[in-house]
């Protein structure tokens, strides 16, 4: 008779006389020993005891490498003007109130952790006492979620004069070239549900509960049911107040949805209630869900970021205007080149945009497939005109490649580097501020990457 095959494992465990079962008791030959519990109690071990205080015979100084990114962007900060984040500080030495933490630490946080794709104030709160690139840049002062989720909305005007500034001096480094500008627009997730959002009718009849809601919290009891505490019964009005300020924000949102609507179908617009000014638009992989739309222009050569701006708009179409009044503004100057995709391409942007750039952008493809889209039609303005037959050119095509090389790479850095996949904040100034953040990082990254620190 055959007899069964023996695995290596088994063979092994017969050669090294182990047991083929751990659980299985020894043999009377050869008996284990044990020691009994009052005897290990009386040993002197040393013992675990997690919860005293350790020291760690480290500096903070010592922490990172001296290349390492934090060292860099921290000394970065220290090159830059600060002052309006000084500003709305009120404490001062010798006075009443708590000290304020430093914006300067705030700020290198923030940048920081932008760049490594953390957008959760949570999430910077716990880094700041388990990572030591965090813990460095603290420098031994604590933080809490709330100071660090404040302090990301609540500057956009010092955000936006931040970028403004770092924006000069890559300019001054000859970082921006002015021969090629690309805009770009990025639509991110909102953060809003598709449950959330609802008709005017909805919206009024849900008022009009929370307001009934609130009167019953607000009026005494008839019959006291149970004890509620002060707290409790404060923290219930609050919710039921707060209900009825999103609900009328949304309300007062109801009349710019119904306006991007047709008249027929304007008694279908929908607001959300819980982030009224986010809109329902067509995301890349080709759904519709609530987003924003975030405006980027790049200068080609080093794809420095030299305006930004968020809209709730779902086209491109009327965004070319205003991102060349930025650009004006923050550099002093514009490129010889606007380089857009056809989402922007109006007759009317074509004409406005051609009186300060030279644009290139698709011609789209006429209806009579035997027309050449590069002649001018009898309706076409100087500058349409002008706009087709360049287009028309291997020069202006040659250069046209450039806007994806650009647009496409910032694009998918802000997704996939600084974690720009969606807005954890709701409405469009805390949009901005979020989107100013990823900005002036993308920017202070390069600044970093040349040598400039």
């Amino acid at each position: 008779m055959r007899q069964p095959k023996t695995s290596t494992v088994s063979k092994y465990k017969r050669a090294r006389q182990i047991p083929e079962d751990p659980a299985t008791p020894a043999s009377p030959a050869s008996p284990t020993r044990t020691v009994p519990t009052e005897r290990i109690a009386q040993l002197r071990l040393r013992r675990v005891q997690r919860d005293q205080v350790t020291p760690v015979p480290a500096r903070l100084a010592d922490l990172l490498p001296p290349d390492h990114l934090a060292r860099l962007i921290w000394e970065a900060t220290l090159r830059l003007d600060l002052t309006a984040f000084y500003e709305p500080i009120l404490v001062v030495e010798g006075g009443a109130g708590q000290a304020a933490t430093d914006p300067q630490i705030l700020v290198a946080l923030w940048t920081f952790t932008t760049s490594q794709g953390v957008t959760s104030a949570r999430e910077l709160d716990r880094l700041c006492v388990e990572h030591l690139a965090y813990i460095w840049l603290c420098g031994g002062v604590s933080m809490n979620y709330h100071t660090l989720s404040d302090f990301r909305i609540k500057h956009r005007k010092a955000l936006d004069d931040l970028m403004t500034q770092i924006l000069g001096r890559l300019c001054h480094a000859g970082l921006v070239e002015f021969e090629h500008f690309a805009q770009d627009g990025i639509r991110v997730r909102a953060s809003a549900g598709a449950a959330s959002f609802h008709r005017q009718a909805t919206l009024e009849k849900c008022l009009a509960e929370a307001h009934a809601l609130l009167a019953t919290l607000t009026e005494p009891p008839a019959v006291v049911a149970e004890a509620v505490t002060a707290r409790a019964q404060a923290a219930q009005e609050r919710a039921a107040q707060e209900r009825i300020e999103r609900l009328e924000a949304a309300l007062a949102e109801m009349p710019a949805a119904q306006a991007t609507k047709p008249v027929t179908e304007r008694g279908e617009a929908r607001v959300s209630s819980t982030d009224p000014q986010a809109r329902v638009m067509k995301m890349p992989d080709g759904g519709f869900r609530p987003a924003y739309n975030i405006q980027l222009a790049t200068d080609t050569a080093h794809l420095v970021i030299t305006g930004v701006e968020v809209t709730n708009a779902g086209t491109d179409k009327a965004e070319m205007a205003p991102m060349l009044e930025q650009v004006q503004e923050r550099c002093g100057r514009l490129p010889a080149d606007w380089l857009i995709d056809g989402g922007f391409v109006t007759l009317p942007a074509i004409e406005h945009g051609a009186e300060r750039v030279r644009i290139l952008a698709p011609v789209p493809e006429p209806k009579d497939p035997a027309r050449d889209p590069a002649l001018p039609l009898a309706t076409d303005s100087p500058a349409v005109a002008a706009w087709r037959a360049r287009m028309a050119t291997p020069e202006a095509k040659a250069t046209y490649h450039l806007r994806a090389a650009t647009s496409e790479c910032v694009n998918a850095q802000a997704r996939s580097s600084h974690g720009l996949l969606q807005f954890r904040v709701r409405g469009l100034i805390k949009a901005l501020c979020v989107a100013l953040w990823m900005a002036l990082t993308h920017n202070l990254l390069i600044w970093v990457h040349h040598g400039m620190v």
